[in-house]
């Protein structure tokens, strides 16, 4: 078996962020390929918030190393305030040292064959291209999504200091990956010189987390009203939710709808005080939920349970596809997207089979949708994902390609043994 060391610092028992997943499916399925794991990630003191029960999804065969880290934010704050540098790129930069030093030891006394990290928390692609600098071993940089676009970050002090990292890790990595075949080709414009160290292995599911979940589900045939759900982060400029809460509003107003007929369900959005201040100012308590996040598995039930899922995703991430959307497709429920259709998550829909969209921004355009969705709910008329684009996004499949990228790498370059 030839071995990786991935720094990932989203990893059991951190709680948050579906990007976890990712990380635990490769660490599932790349032994089947040939590949056993070690993670270095962080001790759980650097979380803001963690979950023991995801610590039963890390698989016997995964060697995991945790090393000293601390949030600035948390740990290094007087009356919430904090030195500047201690944040940069990110609050967690103090992972660096430690996780240096046990990556260059783990290399020898594993015989790590590459290195993998994972964004979005920059200060792991740092971790790994000092490694790579000190091990000369292979480096894939798993960028998932973009580090800086045009809107991100908005703080020029951190775009300055993610550019950097974006720069390094763009100049020095074996090969970048993407979870968005938009993402790719924002980057390929943006290094030219990367050409050819450019994949796209995008996100999926893990047909393991949904076992016992049953495919079948009456919810559609039971009275009472039509249930949609969202589940997880609502970021306030990439999933925006004012215009859906305005045609929500009007709907309600002139008598189309009402907490008898509709209930939307804000699952975990990370800003319920925000969001429940704008349905207050709306009226429609009686329509929108903004209950706290739950168990992983508890979430994906509630998945089965929705009468529709809802998607949200604004113009500026026309390059990105939220993780969760594969998801949506294992638990066949009908999906309703608030996207462009142009973008990578409306391309992705619609090769789905799925035409229940609306442009986010578009306070009339998603006041037909909801309309449709209460005249088809009933009926089974509207649209899920079709099989073969379910079978094509199981992450066992995504770890196959990472496999199949880690052989060509380590052939190309061979174990230095430093």
């Amino acid at each position: 078996m030839k071995r990786a060391l991935l720094v990932a610092f989203h990893f059991p028992p951190f709680k948050g962020s579906s990007g976890i997943q990712r990380t635990l499916s490769f660490c599932r399925y790349l032994p089947e390929n040939g590949w056993d794991v070690t993670v270095l990630t962080v001790q759980p003191r650097a979380h803001a918030a963690i979950d023991t029960t995801q610590i039963e999804a890390i698989p016997d065969s995964t060697r995991v190393v945790r090393a000293f880290a601390l949030d600035s934010s948390r740990h290094l704050a007087i009356g919430k305030r904090y030195l500047r540098f201690t944040a940069l790129p990110d609050q967690w930069i103090s992972w660096l040292p430690a996780a240096v030093a046990k990556g260059r030891r783990i290399a020898k006394t594993d015989a790590v064959d590459a290195i993998i990290s994972t964004y979005p928390i920059a200060t792991a692609h740092l971790i790994a291209y000092y490694l790579k600098r000190l091990t000369g071993l292979p480096w894939i940089a798993d960028f998932r999504d973009s580090m800086v676009d045009s809107e991100f970050p908005e703080d020029p002090v951190q775009r300055r200091a993610f550019t950097r990292v974006e720069q390094r890790a763009m100049s020095t990595a074996d090969r970048a990956i993407f979870a968005a075949p938009g993402c790719l080709e924002m980057y390929g414009q943006r290094y030219p010189m990367s050409e050819g160290r450019l994949r796209v292995i995008e996100n999926g599911y893990d047909e393991a987390s949904f076992d016992g979940l049953s495919d079948k589900n009456e919810t559609l045939l039971a009275g009472g009203p039509v249930t949609l759900l969202h589940s997880g982060l609502i970021y306030s400029s990439e999933r925006d939710p004012t215009a859906f809460f305005d045609a929500l509003a009007e709907l309600k107003r002139t008598g189309d709808i009402g907490g008898d007929r509709l209930r939307i369900v804000l699952r975990a959005s990370g800003s319920a005080g925000l969001f429940g201040a704008m349905v207050r100012e709306r009226d429609i308590e009686d329509i929108v939920s903004l209950p706290p996040a739950i168990p992983y598995r508890d979430a994906l039930r509630e998945m089965f349970e929705a009468d529709g899922l809802l998607v949200l995703q604004a113009r500026n991430c026309n390059h990105l596809i939220p993780a969760k959307l594969y998801e949506y497709f294992r638990a066949r429920r009908p999906i309703i997207a608030l996207t462009e259709p142009a973008g990578d998550t409306g391309t992705k829909l619609a090769a789905a089979g799925i035409d229940t969209l609306a442009r986010l921004d578009d306070v009339s355009g998603i006041k037909s949708l909801i309309m449709r969705v209460l005249r088809e709910a009933r009926t089974g008329k509207l649209p899920v994902a079709d099989d073969a684009a379910v079978q094509a996004t199981n992450r066992q499949s995504r770890a196959s390609e990472l496999a199949s990228l880690l052989d060509e790498l380590i052939v190309a370059n061979p174990r230095t043994g430093t």
